[in-house]
């Protein structure tokens, strides 16, 4: 097929040559239709000498033919697409972490050692990225063509894409869910350099790591003064918390994933803690979603406390 897009992503061969095999599948049967349906308005036109007895037969070799092949056709299209979406689904275990926050007009990025970026996103060659992305207001849609990647990004959860780059360059960054007035300007660019470029490009930050700045936030907003260890107030203790499973007051037992994370933060009342009093404020409208991510970084770096890894091994 003729390519308009250039291909710069590891799923941009299989994507593309699936939607070949489909285009020219739904293209064969429907040509099929039409060469029968039309050789049969030739034939049985109005004044021909074909024979109209209206006599029955039944071939149950071509009705199960015609029956049994497309179906399997779309069959094995549907299985084929499965497997490609569980592998954009399932993102390798090295790949590299990168949080993105979209905002009405814009694409916020920010990478694993705190650099941050605007309507650009550098991204090293042949090194998996997953993409941790949120929204600070409405839906909005991370698409870059040249990948065949699309994800819609949502406020209030989040919502990964990973991609492996494989042609150094640059390539538009859209959003293709309708989100405003200037919807269409929220435009970026995606750049791929060598992994030594990226580097070097990583090393010119003077930012702080995310947990860094979470830390810096985890006192600015007062948290600290009820979660630290040792505290004067009662709360829930954060070390090791992150993928840990916590007991909710209502009656089950949950995850302590980020979305967990994120709702104990910004709608705490939603699912409290046993054992605790609900006492800890909201900070929905408070914070920005970037705030959310560092302090979720910080979170994520506390270990487990002396007392709760003798537990765990009581449990054991």
């Amino acid at each position: 097929m003729i390519r308009s897009l250039p291909e710069a992503s590891n799923f941009s061969v299989p994507i593309d040559r699936m939607f070949d095999a489909m285009l020219v599948l739904c293209g064969a049967v429907a040509l099929g239709v039409f060469v029968v349906m039309f050789w049969f308005c030739i034939k049985y036109r109005h004044g021909s000498d074909a024979n109209r007895e209206g006599r029955q037969s039944t071939k149950f070799g071509l009705e199960i033919s015609w029956t049994l092949i497309p179906f399997l056709l779309f069959v094995g299209m549907f299985a084929w697409s499965i497997n490609l979406w569980t592998l954009l689904r399932t993102p390798p275990a090295d790949a590299k972490p990168i949080y993105v926050v979209a905002k009405q007009w814009m694409w916020k990025v920010q990478h694993p050692n705190g650099r941050r970026e605007i309507d650009v996103l550098h991204v090293p060659l042949g090194v998996p990225v997953r993409l941790i992305m949120t929204s600070q207001d409405v839906i909005h849609s991370f698409y870059v063509p040249d990948f065949r990647v699309k994800q819609d990004v949502v406020p209030g959860r989040y919502t990964a894409l990973w991609f492996t780059a494989t042609k150094l360059g640059s390539y538009p960054l859209l959003c293709s869910e309708y989100c405003g007035t200037d919807h269409a300007a929220m435009t970026g660019t995606v750049k791929v350099v060598s992994r030594e470029d990226y580097r070097r490009w990583l090393d010119e930050s003077t930012a702080l790591p995310p947990a860094k700045q979470g830390r810096q936030l985890f006192v600015q907003f007062g948290c600290s003064g009820c979660h630290d260890p040792g505290s004067g107030i009662r709360a829930p203790d954060l070390r090791g918390l992150y993928q840990s499973r916590v007991k909710l007051a209502d009656g089950p037992t949950v995850t302590a994933d980020d979305r967990y994370l994120h709702d104990a933060i910004m709608l705490p009342n939603t699912q409290r803690v046993a054992g605790y009093a609900p006492i800890m404020p909201t900070y929905q409208s408070r914070i920005d979603e970037e705030d959310v991510l560092a302090l979720l970084a910080y979170i994520k770096s506390l270990e487990a406390g002396p007392s709760q890894q003798e537990g765990e091994h009581a449990q054991r």
